[in-house]
Formats: C-alpha cells, structure tokens, sequence
C-alpha cells in the first residue's frame, strides 16, 4: 500500500495538473509539469510516482478518449479527496514485447467482447497504484489487454478502463522494492472482470499507438524526476564538504579531488535539467508525437543519476552507506530509473535502434524542433 505521507501531493493539486480546465483540472503544460517533478521528487520520490503513475493510468482517456468517456472519468480526479489511477501494463511474463506480431506471445491479458459487455481475464504486475491509498484498489485502471487471442496486437491491443470496486479484481502480492518504498507495486489478477464496452478507450488495435504515447509523456518528468534525487544528494553532499574535515586540518571541501568531484556532479544535473525541459517542451510542441528526445532523456537521465549520487556517496565516504546520511536511501531510489518505465535496454532497442533504422530519420530534426522521422 501507499503510505498516508504522498496523499497531500494530489489534494494539493498535482493529479489536476494533469486534466483539462473544462473537466475540472488545472492542466500543465509538459514543462510546467516537469518542473513541478523536480521539486516534488527533491523531497520524496514516491509522491512523484505516485502523480506520474495516475498520469499514466489517465492518458489514454485525457488524449484518446471520447468527450463521453472523458465527462465521465476525469472529473472525479479534480475533487478534495485525493484519488489514484493506475496503468496495468506489464504482464507477469515482461512488458517489452507487447507489439510482437506473434499472437502466441506477448500480451496474453484478453478482453472478450460479449455484447454490449467486456470480460476481461489476465494478470498484471509493477502495476503502481493499483492498490490504492488502502489496499481497496485504485480509483481507476488503464488495463492493456488484447481483444482476439488469435489477432496481432496491430488489430487486437487495446487499453480498457475497470473502475474501483468491479468484481474480479484482486490484488495478489506486493512487490517489495529497495527504492520507491513508499509507492506501491503490486500484482493484480482480473477474473471475469466485466464492464461495459464503451470503456475501452479507442478501438481495438489503437492500443499500441496510446501506449507508445504514454509512456513517451512520462520519460521528461522521469528526467526531472532524476534530476531531482541528484540534487539531493548534490545538496547533502556539498554541505557535508563544506563543514566536515574527516578530523583534518581542512574542510574537505579544500581538498581539489571533492571539488572536482562537485564540480563533476552539478554539471550533471544542469544536463539533465535542460534536457529534460527541451522533452517537455519537445513533447507538446510535436503535439504528442515524439519519440526521440523523449527516450534519449529517460535513457541518459536515468543513467547518469546513478552514477551521479554513486560520486556522491564516494564523497562522503563509507558513512554515506549507511542509514545515518540520505545517500543510500536516494541510491535506492535512483536504481530503478533506468529499469523502471520501460526499462533502458529495451528502450534503446524498440525506441532509439529501430527509430535510427528508418530511412526517413533525420540526425538533425531535434535542434529545429522537428520529428526525427516521417513515421
């Protein structure tokens, strides 16, 4: 379960961030809202995940959705009752194949259509959210699912929306993580779930587009996000340079190793501030459409956040393993950036590799802020 300490983050408005004014929200633009990640993640990484995971959860309805199908589902998100969406995605057997061609692999969740009615049967896990605030379930969840057991996900992939307290769903164990320990990861078993019909978002097939989308919206604030942990562990760091002299004659921040080291860490994350803001603002200006700055900044921020708060235990030394300084427990957080969201190799490989393969890509269309392919 989440613990109570993340609720305040959605009463304060961060959930409304993510929702248009005319259905009651606040909506941010990618930029806005990945500078509100970086502050919020500085402090507590979970209340970040637990925003971006409800993002995740709505972001098929708030861009694919019908004007129906958002009246209905959006507007109890914008309330003083803080409230959680969820994206079941990865099945228990991995995520990273879900478009494959092959209907024997990939997604085996299914969704069969009876009438007017959806039955949905499957297994999900790392599905963040969806035990809510209590244990009780989350409020809603984008399930990723197949309609045709016999269809490619190209014809049969599609995202369907279960609302709290459907009969079916179960939450079957929790997914105890070094890092992120107040966010919650568990797994989730549909059994004969059934809702009506016009909750899937889209028409079968559209799924691949919308998950591609999705999870192509949250790689900058995963950057800001990083960004945000190295901070903290920057600040922790100086500061302990700056007043500490390992009982020496100097504070250690004299000494031109620790300064190099400084030095080395803030300019990390300038780095990786700017380009996650470049994504963000990338992001809305390709209306939605890009893929290339969006995966770079999740691939590089991710990876170079491990390293930077790893120079930054260095720095403070064997004391920065323990529990009685933060860098640990930030290094716990920072771990599961590069394998969380999609996890770095497969991003390289279905992303930036097959993206670089395409005979319309263009090396430069990122500095014009153009898309790199015609596709």
């Amino acid at each position: 379960m989440v613990c109570d300490q993340p609720r305040d983050g959605p009463v304060a408005g961060f959930v409304k961030a993510l929702i248009a004014p005319e259905y009651g929200g606040a909506k941010f633009t990618s930029l806005q809202f990945v500078l509100a990640v970086e502050e919020i993640a500085r402090v507590d990484v979970n209340v970040a995940s637990a925003v971006l995971g409800t993002g995740l959860g709505l972001y098929a309805i708030n861009n694919f959705g019908t004007e129906e199908q958002k009246k209905r589902f959006l507007p109890p998100f914008c309330g003083t009752e803080p409230k959680l969406a969820a994206i079941a995605y990865t099945e228990v057997t991995g995520g990273a194949n879900y478009d494959t061609p092959d209907p024997k692999v990939g997604v085996q969740t299914f969704a069969r259509i009876e009438g007017d009615e959806i039955v949905l049967n499957g297994a999900k896990h790392y599905t963040t959210n969806a035990s809510g605030w209590d244990g009780k379930g989350a409020d809603l969840i984008a399930v990723v699912c197949r309609t045709d057991p016999a269809k490619p996900p190209q014809e049969s992939l599609a995202i369907v929306m279960v609302e709290q307290g459907t009969p079916g769903v179960e939450i079957t164990g929790m997914i105890d993580t070094i890092g992120h320990r107040a966010t919650n990861s568990p797994r989730v078993e549909f059994r004969d779930v059934r809702v009506p019909l016009s909750n899937m978002i889209g028409q079968p097939g559209d799924g691949i587009k919308m998950v591609k989308s999705a999870f192509s919206w949250t790689c900058a604030p995963i950057g800001a996000a990083c960004v945000g942990r190295m901070r903290a562990a920057f600040e922790y760091a100086y500061e302990f340079a700056k007043t500490d002299n390992r009982s020496g004659p100097h504070p250690v921040i004299e000494y031109q190793n620790a300064g190099y080291m400084l030095a080395d860490i803030k300019m990390r994350i300038e780095a990786a501030r700017y380009l996650s803001w470049k994504a963000a603002d990338h992001f809305d200006k390709t209306d939605g459409q890009d893929r290339e700055l969006a995966n770079i900044t999740k691939v590089y921020a991710s990876e170079l956040s491990v390293q930077t708060v790893y120079d930054a235990m260095r720095l403070v030394g064997v004391d920065g393993y323990g529990d009685k300084t933060p860098i640990a427990a930030i290094m716990q957080d920072v771990l599961c950036f590069p394998v969380y969201d999609g996890g770095n190799m497969g991003v390289r490989r279905r992303a930036l590799h097959e993206m670089l393969q395409e005979p319309s890509y263009d090396h430069l269309a990122l500095s014009e802020n153009r898309l790199s392919t015609a596709g």
